[in-house]
């Protein structure tokens, strides 16, 4: 897919990767580029910032009026939505014994967000014969997250329903992308290395892994994946690696990352 004349829907887009991928877009022509945040406020200072054709608005995408409303706006302002960010997500840092209001906040967020999306733009897609859902999960959910149970579950599951979205739909027009980075500097990642700790671990793991990118080198990689309509985005290429050899010997595999928490916990974890 072109971005010039295209009409972009971000959500978590006033910081970090999305930032980056809504001020891409509008580099690349885009004719309008809807921000939606959980911050309100923040939202709409990006978007003036950006200028035209950048819009601003508040939205918690775990609710679904809520993401409606937003969906309807930007078509209302800009016309038919051409792509779909669902790069809200949300870390927590804990582990099995994370409380249950932070697995279902993490499950929402993180993945019936975007079955919300996909409900609600399907119809419209098929109809019209094309559409596109871009998917930001993480690395994490094609490996693990140590130090974060919720978060590598729920973006392993964001993984698997953008890939049922692809085989089902691929054939009817709608293209769907996966983009998986590991560390990229963003304020999800800094406020894990600042918290350090157990709290922390899964923020350093990411760190240590690779480079952290900034996020406009991650938004110029999905402009390049979604002009070649790529399933999987990897800014970090070495994950493809990692995936390889996880599929390859599961056993050797864990042993692995065993000795990379072990490593980066210390004994005292």
């Amino acid at each position: 897919m072109e971005l010039s004349d295209r009409v972009a829907v971000v959500t978590g887009g006033a910081s970090g990767i999305g930032r980056a991928m809504a001020g891409r877009f509008i580099a690349e022509g885009a004719r309008g580029v809807m921000i939606a945040d959980i911050n309100a406020t923040l939202a709409e200072k990006v978007a003036a910032e950006l200028g035209e054709p950048a819009m601003g608005s508040g939205c918690d995408v775990s609710v679904e009026d809520e993401l409606g409303a937003v969906i309807s706006q930007a078509q209302d302002v800009f016309g038919d939505i051409d792509l779909f960010c669902a790069n809200a997500g949300i870390a927590s840092g804990q582990g099995v014994d994370a409380p249950d209001e932070v697995w279902e906040r993490m499950l929402a967020v993180n993945l019936h967000a975007h079955v919300l999306a996909a409900r609600r733009l399907l119809p419209g897609w098929l109809e019209r014969g094309e559409g596109y859902f871009l998917t930001t999960a993480s690395a994490a959910g094609l490996v693990t997250q140590i130090g974060d149970a919720p978060y590598a579950v729920t973006k392993h599951a964001a993984v698997a329903f953008a890939e049922w979205l692809a085989v089902t739909y691929g054939g009817r027009g709608v293209r769907v992308s996966c983009l998986c980075p590991m560390g990229v500097d963003t304020p999800l990642v800094r406020t894990g290395l600042d918290a350090g700790g157990e709290q922390g671990l899964g923020a350093r793991v990411v760190a240590a892994a690779g480079e952290l990118l900034a996020p406009e080198r991650v938004a110029a990689d999905v402009v390049d994946a979604l002009r070649e309509e790529r399933f999987l985005i990897l800014p970090h290429p070495e994950v493809l690696e990692f995936l390889r050899r996880k599929s390859s010997d599961y056993d050797r595999w864990i042993a692995g990352m065993q000795r990379l928490q072990a490593h980066v916990a210390g004994p005292a974890q």
